[in-house]
């Protein structure tokens, strides 16, 4: 008499004599984690910081060689199209038209000032008031580099309990404070001087430079929240 050939076996998993049915996570359909967007991402990346820096070299080297109405308009121009390059590569919204109108308010002062060295006084300003905000934060305990990294990110708070990790947000904090207080003081040295050519030569040295020595320091403050809070 035949035996009856034994059933295959149930694919997946089994549990008490029924099989489960595995459902896919998000990693597994993507092949990998999804990846948060970074800080420096947010503001536009590397490329976001090379190309804020482009619509001042054309301010600067046009005022030298045809004057300042020329000057506001090849900025204007040069920032409109790096704009619109920047959403051809579909790069984020939000830094492009930022950077339009930074320089747009750039170039409004300075066409009612009638002095190309207006061009910067949006910039002097504002680095002031953003370097003392960021000086009080750590003062009161909030510093504003972990504040805006939890707010960008949804990675909540509970680095505020962890000593070791409010150490690293605070001297990012400091860093970039020292960095804004610094360009404050020695572009406005250099508007009293009525010196707009190497106004514009302070802004390109003191601009990307620092503000990548603040990005890998903010890095490393946030990488070290995550090692020690995680």
């Amino acid at each position: 008499m035949t035996q009856p050939l034994p059933e295959p076996p149930a694919t997946g998993h089994a549990t008490t004599g029924h099989a489960t049915t595995e459902h896919p996570t998000i990693g597994t359909l993507t092949g990998s984690a999804v990846r948060t967007p970074t800080l420096l991402d947010q503001l536009g990346g590397v490329g976001g910081l090379v190309f804020s820096a482009v619509p001042t070299a054309a301010f600067v080297a046009m005022n030298l060689v045809a004057g300042l109405q020329p000057a506001i308009w090849a900025s204007l121009g040069v920032a409109v199209a790096v704009g619109v390059w920047r959403r051809l590569r579909r790069e984020p919204l939000q830094p492009a038209v930022s950077g339009i109108l930074g320089v747009v308010v750039c170039a409004v002062i300075a066409y009612h000032t009638g002095q190309a060295r207006g061009f910067f006084l949006y910039g002097i300003w504002s680095s002031l008031l953003t370097g003392l905000m960021l000086m009080v934060s750590v003062v009161v305990r909030r510093p504003l580099v972990g504040v805006l990294w939890s707010v960008l990110n949804g990675a909540g708070f509970g680095w505020r309990t962890n000593r070791r990790a409010q150490f690293g947000f605070d001297v990012a904090t400091m860093v970039w404070a020292v960095f804004l207080l610094a360009r404050f003081s020695v572009q406005h040295h250099l508007y009293d001087l009525r010196q707009a050519n190497w106004l514009g030569v302070a802004r390109l040295a003191m601009g990307l430079p620092l503000t990548v020595v603040a990005a890998l320091v903010t890095v490393w403050a946030i990488r070290r929240a995550a090692r020690v809070t995680g």
